[in-house]
């Protein structure tokens, strides 16, 4: 890691560091768009981890300031992890099995930008 050079280096870093936490956190805002990672031990061991970190990079990169990422223990489907769950007010949830990065960012993409189900890789639905 380079050093900082300058106060102004290190109010970027900071920024930058509040905006990445803050996709973690739910608020109050009825209309915020929940996604949760299945991060117990049977979905970090299938890469949970890296479609975490996809999500909130392409949250963070499309400016999308009413979705929130959190994570989530087991659902009981281990053969499915990662798992990704999007909770979306008025539509229910939508949990996706067999999620890699790229899916992660189609699941931003398509699926909270364009509306668009991602049925092929859907694992369960929630009225």
């Amino acid at each position: 890691m380079s050093k900082i050079k300058s106060l102004d280096e290190l109010k970027k870093i900071r920024e930058e560091a509040k905006n990445s936490t803050s996709l973690r956190t739910t608020g109050e805002n009825p209309d915020r768009v929940v996604i949760k990672v299945g991060m117990a031990t049977c979905g970090i061991a299938a890469g949970a981890r890296v479609v975490m970190g996809a999500l909130i990079d392409e949250i963070a990169r499309l400016q999308l300031e009413n979705v929130s990422v959190m994570a989530t223990g087991c659902v009981g489907m281990c053969y499915a992890e990662p798992i990704v769950e999007v909770h979306t007010p008025g539509r229910g949830v939508i949990r996706y099995g067999n999620v890699s990065e790229k899916l992660a960012r189609d699941i931003i993409e398509k699926h909270i930008v364009a509306g668009e189900l991602l049925e092929d890789v859907i694992v369960g639905r929630e009225a």
